[in-house]
């Protein structure tokens, strides 16, 4: 897409208001579920309890202590990668590379918490500062959000995403301008996608855990299994850490304010609830009701990891035989496209049609075969 094309296609999310409306409600949906999960009744609809002061959520100690956790971030991802992939052909026909070290980030990173709660680190007293840390990310984010802005206003034209040029400064900022926005080879969007905010949630919901312990000398099963289950989906996450190069946000998204925010903030503040809420409101949870929760998160991963490697499979290459038969199951002949041509695909014809940005470039009319 050209950028006189960006320019001039539809907006998404209501265009610059309706984005300058996410801008607002977003942080503030995260700070009231915060406040609402520590808080007596716990109720989603209706104000909490008490509203902090900024004196609350201010904090020095809790911006360095981001500023550590984001630096030590960085230098894992710096380490030498047990592999490096290439990501999809760009609209210049390059193929940017990437790190894949993502557990090797986690390991590592839990052995050095580890050692350091050893050596009497309080990780239980990471509970404590979820508020003023989230804070301290949320205006990181934001700062962050105008150095890429700022950035893409010298980068060229192929380096630019196809949604976020829409020459609203305001929209543009939310969407992001530029595709993959990089230092040397240091790839920012790819970096926040699995690293700081997935990880973060991980120590998080184990410093809810250790802060139960100290309250009422045992986790719970109900927090043992949240932890768990969510250590299990980040840690396939990063284990698969190459599936994330064919998926929209490398691919389509620009990086700005909405993947910025929802990286580094959202998913570590929001995502670990529940282990907040099962600290301030135990649950009792008997142990045939837990190993039905366990057959059926079983079941439900078994899903989830097939469905994604299949996806991850066809978006790499739509010939591969393990997925072309799946995609001939669901033909339908009422989308061929008009004049009596087909959509053909790596070579051979298929009735489908492209939806997507990133079908563009495997995806094409042309004659129908003969039959």
């Amino acid at each position: 897409m050209t950028l006189p094309e960006a320019a001039q296609a539809p907006l998404e999310f209501g265009g610059p208001l309706g984005v300058t409306a996410m801008m607002v409600l977003l942080p503030a949906t995260m700070f009231h579920l915060l406040l609402v999960a520590c808080s007596g009744p716990a109720r989603l609809l209706g104000p909490p309890e008490y509203l902090p002061g900024l004196e609350e959520l201010w904090s020095p100690r809790a911006l360095l202590l981001l500023f550590i956790w984001l630096g030590l971030q960085v230098a894992l991802y710096l380490l030498p990668a047990r592999k490096v992939a290439e990501g999809l052909e760009l609209k210049d026909k390059s193929r940017l590379r990437y790190p894949i070290n993502g557990f090797q980030a986690l390991v590592l990173t839990a052995l050095l918490v580890g050692l350091g709660v050893s050596a009497g680190l309080p990780l239980g007293a990471l509970s404590g500062m979820l508020l003023p840390l989230a804070f301290a990310t949320t205006l990181t984010s934001f700062i962050f959000s105008l150095l890429l802005y700022a950035k893409a206003l010298v980068a060229p034209a192929s380096a630019l995403a196809p949604g976020g040029n829409s020459g609203n400064a305001i929209y543009d900022f939310f969407l992001g301008r530029e595709l993959n926005p990089r230092l040397g080879s240091f790839d920012f969007k790819y970096f926040c996608e699995l690293r700081p905010g997935l990880i973060g949630w991980v120590f998080i919901n184990l410093s809810l855990l250790m802060r139960e312990v100290e309250l009422r000398g045992s986790p719970s099963l109900a927090m043992c299994m949240v932890n768990g289950f969510q250590l299990l989906y980040v840690g396939d996450a990063l284990w698969y850490e190459e599936s994330v190069l064919t998926t929209m946000d490398i691919i389509h998204d620009g990086f700005g304010f909405m993947l910025a925010f929802g990286d580094l903030a959202w998913v570590p503040f929001t995502y670990s609830l529940q282990a907040q809420f099962l600290l301030y409101h135990p649950q009792p949870l008997g142990l045939p009701m837990a190993l039905l929760f366990c057959l059926i998160k079983g079941i439900g991963y078994y899903i989830f990891r097939g469905a994604n490697t299949q996806k991850n499979t066809f978006r790499k290459n739509p010939s591969d035989p393990s997925v072309a038969a799946v995609f001939l199951q669901v033909l339908r002949p009422s989308l061929l496209p008009q004049g009596g041509s087909c959509w053909c695909l790596g070579g051979g014809e298929r009735f489908a049609i492209p939806t997507t940005w990133e079908t563009s470039s495997w995806l094409w009319p042309g004659p129908c075969p003969v039959v």
